[in-house]
């Protein structure tokens, strides 16, 4: 994207070769052309890097950055008022305000953004450590409840953002904006980042709050950046009754194929590594392939114009079932903690990097707008997402709680409340999905410049008041420090479980007489117990047919280099 845009900017007539190598390589680091160092000129010799003065700066900086952030975090362990989201978002102000005197306010850019550099780079190994890391016992107990608030929570934050924005600009004075572009922002702000509350909750004493926090958190990733996208596709110059049903359309075939290629790549990588035994010359082998057929995955929904998101995320899920068992233990020690590395470092250097962007002098003179208005359009834009957010965690909760029929069972309205709060904070999807819809080359305007400076605005508000709230908020609403609370009704699986196994048999009450037991129809239990029912029969399925296929828990490899393969070994002798 930038290479083509520089290429536009630069007659080839005057262009060397050494010159396109160097702004290649520039480009892939988000470096743009004129931010390069006028030691160009300068014989090959004496210039033998590939890369040149400027990238090397910025990159070390961005690096002793990161370790900043790394010690500042493990400093701020104990005593957690700010996270490393936070941490690198202040670091990156401080940074960009020292960048900004240096060059006498000409600049505070040492990166240029670049969206192939988030969307293919950092954004992949984040979204697949989520899959790969997620409790899957309670993510799929609660599974119906996450897509309820991942998916149709989503669907409604995006009509009434999409609405208030195409009511409310046009009272401001931002009338150039076009329907499709409101859409846009529709989805944009309705992407949420809850790291924050994550980091506060505990997963032993809110497991199921736990649980529906981080499944709707990525589940709303990949529903936001999928009705995005499904904007994108649709012609707005013929508009008719047909538009909406084929934006539902879209969404629901990006929705089910990106999911399903995420599975296939999954039990792909699960069968080859099971088949054909790498461990028994090499671990490096198996810890490649896992992470080069993720990556993959990714790839493939991209290259297909499917949701990457969403099918790196499933195929981390499958991997962690089947793969990861598959693998000796060194490997399975060795990927828990890299892909979990990977994720965080990609984490914090995009914080880190949204708050030096955040003071990008040439945002805001191309925006030409006053502060009240920058303040209006940002505070409009805050104040929707809070509206979006209440107007379906609260609604939605409240049916759920009306439908389920045991009391422990229910969301109570404390939990009701931290659910809608951990959904105001902004993040990295939000900021990239602002500059893919309105940093086009094609489109300079100062409306696009001051949607992306309001983006910015929105995500530093939300992620550091919001987040610096976050614990205490979180302490005094679920009293952390006593007894916890009974509606995290994941406790009692183990109990539902074997309740369906005893209807699935047959009906106790009966035992003492004669006559045979009665056994239950699975539609019967399917719709007195769905969720535990659905889990139960899965189990079964699983270990009747996939685990003999694909692996999982449970499958050894024998492998001489192993602890399992030596024992074999010695006991056969």
């Amino acid at each position: 994207m930038l290479t083509e845009s520089f290429s536009l900017k630069i007659s080839s007539n005057h262009l060397t070769f050494e010159m396109a190598t160097k702004i290649s390589n520039a480009a892939m680091f988000g470096l743009s052309p004129e931010n390069m160092s006028s030691h160009e000129h300068l014989p090959l010799e004496l210039d033998s890097s590939f890369l040149n003065t400027s990238t090397i700066i910025a990159l070390c900086v961005f690096f002793a950055l990161l370790c900043a952030c790394i010690i500042i975090g493990h400093l701020l362990e104990e005593h957690r008022w700010a996270n490393e989201s936070i941490t690198a978002l202040l670091l990156g102000l401080c940074a960009g305000g020292v960048v900004l005197l240096v060059r006498k306010g000409a600049s505070s850019h040492l990166l240029k953004f670049s969206e192939d550099l988030f969307f293919l780079y950092l954004l992949p190994p984040i979204i697949f450590n989520a899959g790969f890391q997620v409790k899957k016992k309670r993510f799929f107990k609660n599974f119906s409840t996450i897509l309820l608030f991942g998916i149709f929570g989503t669907v409604i934050s995006f009509c009434i953002i999409s609405l208030g924005v195409f009511w409310i600009f046009r009272k401001i004075g931002v009338e150039s904006l076009s329907l499709k572009d409101h859409l846009a922002i529709g989805a944009i702000m309705s992407a949420t980042d809850s790291v924050c509350t994550l980091q506060v909750l505990s997963q032993d004493e809110t497991p199921f709050l736990y649980s529906i926090v981080f499944g709707e958190g990525v589940v709303n990733d990949a529903t936001s950046i999928v009705l995005f996208n499904s904007v994108q596709t649709l012609d707005f110059h013929n508009i008719d009754g047909l538009t909406v049903l084929k934006l539902i359309g879209t969404f629901l075939y990006l929705l089910l194929t990106s999911t399903a290629l995420g599975i296939a790549v999954g039990l792909l990588s699960a069968f080859i590594i099971k088949t054909l035994y790498f461990g028994r010359h090499s671990t490096d082998r198996e810890f490649a392939l896992m992470i080069l057929m993720a990556y993959l995955s990714y790839l493939l929904a991209e290259l297909l114009n499917l949701s990457g998101i969403l099918t790196v995320f499933f195929c981390g899920i499958v991997m962690s079932h089947y793969t990861w068992h598959n693998v000796t233990e060194s490997s399975r020690i060795t990927t828990k903690h890299a892909f979990a590395t990977m994720s965080f470092i990609a984490e914090t250097f995009i914080f880190l990097y949204v708050g030096m962007d955040a003071l990008d002098i040439d945002k805001w003179r191309e925006s030409k707008a006053s502060a009240g208005t920058s303040a209006a359009v940002s505070s409009t834009l805050f104040a929707l997402v809070l509206v979006g957010r209440a107007a379906f965690v609260f609604p939605i909760a409240n049916i759920l709680n009306c439908v389920q029929k045991s009391e422990s069972s229910k969301i109570h309205f404390k939990q009701q409340f931290i659910m809608w709060w951990a959904g105001l904070m902004r993040g990295a999807v939000t900021i990239a999905l602002s500059y893919n819809q309105f940093a086009s080359y094609m489109r300079k305007s100062p409306e696009s410049a001051l949607m992306i400076t309001s983006t910015i605005i929105v995500v530093l508000f939300s992620t550091i008041v919001c987040g610096s709230v976050t614990k205490p908020l979180i302490e005094a609403v679920l009293l952390r420090h006593r007894k916890p609370m009974v509606s995290d009704f994941t406790d009692n699986v183990s109990l539902e479980d074997l309740r369906v196994l005893l209807l699935e048999s047959g009906d106790p009450s009966n035992s003492n007489n004669n006559q045979p037991a009665r056994r239950a129809s699975s539609l019967r239990l399917l719709i007195r117990h769905p969720t535990t029912t659905v889990h139960y029969f899965w189990r079964k399925f699983d270990d009747r047919f996939m685990r003999p296929m694909f692996g999982g828990r449970g499958f050894v490899p024998f492998v001489p280099s192993t602890p399992t393969g030596a024992a074999d070994e010695s006991s056969s002798a």
